[in-house]
C-alpha cells in the first residue's frame, strides 16, 4: 500500500478547511480497503464533524479492518465534538496513518496511545509528508508549542524598495493581480492586525473582498463565511471610532492606557506599555491565548519594522511592483541598522510574478 500517494491526498483535502477551520486545525483523512478509497473527508470549521468523522459516514461497513491515513493525530478527548479516536477504534479501521502528531498538550500522543492500547497499529510518517502538515498548521502548530500566532508580514513596495511618497501618497503600487492575492491572503488569516498611522492616513478597512477574492466557488464560500478578527493597535487611542475602520464590522482595538468601556462594534485590549508604545509580544501571547492562529500584519514601515526589530516576524509576503519611486519616497521598513553585520537575512522560500508584478515569500533567519 503507497501510504505516500494516500497521504498527499489527504493533505489536499485538509488544505479544503484553509479559509473555514479556524481556531481548529486543518485537517484531512482517507479511507483505503484493499487498495481502494472508501471514504475521505476534510474538517470545515469548529464545532462541526472533523475529518475522520466524514470519512467514516463515507466508509461505512468498509472501514472494518481498513487503513485510515488521517494529516494530524486523531483527538482523544472531548471537545466540541467527540474524540476522533474512539470513532476509529469503533468503526474497526486495523491501521492509522498520521502525518503529524497532535502539538495541542489535551492530545499530544495520547489519541496514538490509546488506538494502539485498543489494539490498532499506528504509523507516525517522518520526512516532507511530516513537514507538509507542519506547514498546513503553521499558526496551529506555534500556538500549541509557543503560546504565540504564526506571524506574517505583508508588504508592497517599488522596485527601490519605497512603499509610498512622502506626502503618503500609496495607492496603488501594486496592479491588481497582486491586490487580489493579498485578498486569499486576508481571507486564510485568523486576524489582521495594522496601525492607528494607517487607519488615519489611508483609511484602511482590512476586510476581505469578495468581488476580487480569486477563489472557486466553493472556496470562496467559505472565505466569506468567517471573517478574520480585524485588529488595530492603538497605543493613545487617537483614531476617531467614526473612521471607516471602525464601520466596516467589529474590531478589537489594543491600547496601553486604560480603555472605555467595550461597545458592541469594538473590544478594547489593555496591554503593558513598553518604551513608549503598546508592548507587541504581550499582544501576540493574547491573540494567541484568544485562539489567534495566524497572524498577517498590514501597517506602515514604523510598525512593520518593529514587528521584525522585536523579531515576532515569521513570514513575509513581499509584493514588487515594476516602478521607481526614488529616493524621497518612504522606506519599506523602520529598521536602525548601522552595520552590516546587523542585517537581518532572509531566506527566499518562492518567487512567483503576478501579471506585472513579484511576489517574495521570504522568511527571516530567527523564524
Amino acid at each position: 500500500m503507497n501510504d505516500q500517494f494516500y497521504m498527499a491526498r489527504a493533505l489536499r483535502l485538509a488544505e479544503q478547511g484553509l479559509y473555514s477551520a479556524h481556531p481548529n486545525p486543518r485537517v484531512g483523512c482517507v479511507i483505503v480497503a484493499q487498495q481502494q478509497v472508501v471514504g475521505e473527508g476534510w474538517h470545515v470549521r469548529a464545532g462541526e464533524p472533523h475529518a475522520e468523522v466524514h470519512a467514516l459516514q463515507q466508509a461505512g461497513a468498509r472501514a472494518q479492518g481498513a487503513t485510515a491515513y488521517v494529516t494530524l493525530e486523531p483527538c482523544s478527548h472531548h471537545g466540541l465534538t467527540p474524540p476522533c479516536a474512539e470513532a476509529l477504534v469503533r468503526a474497526g479501521v486495523g491501521r492509522v496513518v498520521v502525518a503529524l502528531q497532535d502539538p495541542n498538550p489535551q492530545v499530544a500522543g495520547r489519541g496514538i496511545a490509546h488506538l494502539r492500547a485498543q489494539g490498532i497499529t499506528v504509523d507516525v510518517l517522518e520526512g516532507e509528508l511530516n513537514a507538509a502538515a507542519r506547514r498546513l498548521n503553521c499558526g496551529f502548530v506555534k500556538r500549541m508549542e509557543q503560546a504565540l500566532p504564526f506571524v506574517r508580514l505583508k508588504l508592497a513596495m517599488s522596485l527601490d524598495g519605497r512603499t509610498a511618497m512622502a506626502s503618503g501618497e500609496s495607492q496603488w503600487i501594486t496592479g491588481p493581480a497582486a491586490r487580489a492575492d493579498v485578498q486569499v491572503l486576508r481571507a486564510r488569516s485568523s486576524a489582521i492586525i495594522t496601525g492607528a498611522d494607517t487607519v488615519m492616513t489611508d483609511h484602511a478597512r482590512l476586510t476581505v473582498r469578495a468581488d476580487v477574492l480569486p477563489l472557486d466557488d466553493e472556496q470562496h464560500a467559505l472565505a466569506l463565511s468567517r471573517a478574520p478578527v480585524r485588529i488595530m493597535i492603538d497605543g493613545r487611542l487617537r483614531v476617531p471610532t467614526d473612521m471607516a475602520f471602525f464601520q466596516a464590522g467589529p474590531v478589537w482595538v489594543v491600547t496601553y492606557q486604560t480603555p472605555p468601556a467595550n461597545t458592541e462594534q469594538i473590544e478594547y485590549i489593555q496591554v503593558p506599555e513598553r518604551h513608549g508604545h503598546v508592548d507587541l509580544h504581550a499582544v501576540l501571547i493574547e491573540l494567541a491565548r484568544r485562539g489567534i492562529n495566524e497572524l498577517m500584519v498590514e501597517a506602515g514601515p514604523q510598525l512593520a519594522g518593529a514587528f521584525m526589530q522585536a523579531q515576532l516576524v515569521d513570514e513575509l509576503y513581499i509584493y514588487m511592483a515594476a516602478m521607481l519611486l526614488g529616493s524621497k519616497a518612504q522606506p519599506l521598513v523602520q529598521l536602525p541598522i548601522d552595520l552590516m553585520a546587523d542585517a537581518v537575512q532572509l531566506d527566499i522560500v518562492e518567487m512567483r510574478a503576478l501579471a506585472k508584478d513579484w511576489r517574495i515569500i521570504a522568511r527571516p533567519v530567527w523564524a
